[in-house]
Order: C-alpha cells, then sequence, then structure tokens
C-alpha cells in the first residue's frame, strides 16, 4: 500500500484565481469564509445545493490557493486565503485606470459646448462610439 501523496505549501495553484472565481457559487463561498472558518456541513446550510456540491466548490477554491483547509477532529474546516487576489487586484487596476481616463475624457465633453470638442475628442474615445 503506497503512503497518501502530501502536496507542500509551495506546490502551485492547481486551479486558477480568475477561473475560481467566475462561479458565483465559489464568490459566495469566499464571502461566507471573510470573517470565521467554518466545517462544511454550516457552510453547505447556506447554499441551495448538496454538501457534496459546495465540497466540490471548496476543492477547487483551496486548489486556487483562496481556501485554507484544517482539520478539527473529523471535520475539515475552511477559511478564506485572501493573498491570490492581489493578483486580480493588479489586473484590474490596470483596466481601472484605463476606463477612468475615458470616463474623464468623456465628462469633459459633456461639460463642454459639444460641438467643437467632438471633433477633437480622441481616437480611442471616437473608436468606443463607433462600436455601439
Amino acid at each position: 500500500m503506497s503512503k497518501p501523496k502530501q502536496v507542500s505549501a509551495a506546490a502551485p495553484a492547481k486551479h486558477d484565481v480568475f477561473q475560481a472565481i467566475a462561479d458565483p457559487t465559489r464568490r459566495g463561498l469566499l464571502q461566507l469564509l471573510v470573517d470565521e472558518e467554518l466545517p462544511v456541513n454550516v457552510i453547505s446550510g447556506h447554499f441551495p445545493m448538496t454538501r457534496t456540491a459546495v465540497s466540490k466548490h471548496l476543492r477547487i477554491l483551496a486548489d486556487a490557493g483562496l481556501v485554507r483547509e484544517r482539520k478539527v477532529g473529523r471535520e475539515t474546516r475552511y477559511k478564506l486565503n485572501a493573498d491570490p487576489l492581489r493578483e486580480l487586484k493588479s489586473w484590474l487596476a490596470f483596466y481601472e485606470r484605463y476606463w477612468e481616463n475615458k470616463l474623464d475624457v468623456l465628462k469633459r465633453l459633456v461639460e463642454s459646448d459639444g460641438s467643437e470638442q467632438a471633433e477633437a475628442a480622441p481616437a480611442s474615445l471616437k473608436l468606443l462610439d463607433s462600436e455601439s
């Protein structure tokens, strides 16, 4: 009989953070686990699905490094690990700057008298108009 495989703390995540949070149920699980460590039977009481289904979602979050598991007797307890969300935050920050710039340009255009400013609008904003 072979020994169970142990995963080291430095092992790369099996699931990407972006993939893990793509599902609304998993985002709900993360919100539930922000303030406290909970066992799967308590967690599953908050969702309209079986405990097995909740466990599968928790496994994906754990594989992405977004939740930590801790054995207490016969039960496994889960807690949010927000560290991997830094990658997501920096990715979103890039696009936030992009849209803030576009909204600032649009605000200036709307607040101006309109006709002369519309001619001088940046090409990137004109591109947004043509996509509509």
